[in-house]
C-alpha cells in the first residue's frame, strides 16, 4: 500500500525547485490517501477546495479529511 506514495515521491524531485517538488508532494500524499480510503482523488479535490473556498471553518478541517469523504461507488 505505501508503494505509490514512496515512487510518487521519487518523481516529485524533477518538480523543477525545491517549493515546487514541496507542493507536488503534499499534492500526491492527498491523492494517494484518498485512494487508499476507497475515493475517487479528483472528486474529493474538487470538494475539499469548493468547501475551503465557501469558507470551511478552519477549526472544523479534520471534516476534510480523506477518510471522513463518502467512498466512491
Amino acid at each position: 500500500a505505501i508503494r505509490p506514495q514512496t515512487l510518487t515521491r521519487k518523481n516529485s524531485l524533477f518538480a523543477g525547485s525545491d517549493e515546487g517538488g514541496k507542493a507536488w508532494g503534499r499534492i500526491a500524499f492527498l491523492i494517494e490517501t484518498a485512494k487508499i480510503n476507497g475515493v475517487e482523488p479528483f472528486a474529493y479535490l474538487k470538494s475539499t477546495l469548493e468547501a475551503i473556498a465557501a469558507g470551511h471553518p478552519q477549526h472544523r478541517i479534520d471534516e476534510l479529511l480523506p477518510w471522513n469523504f463518502p467512498p466512491s461507488s
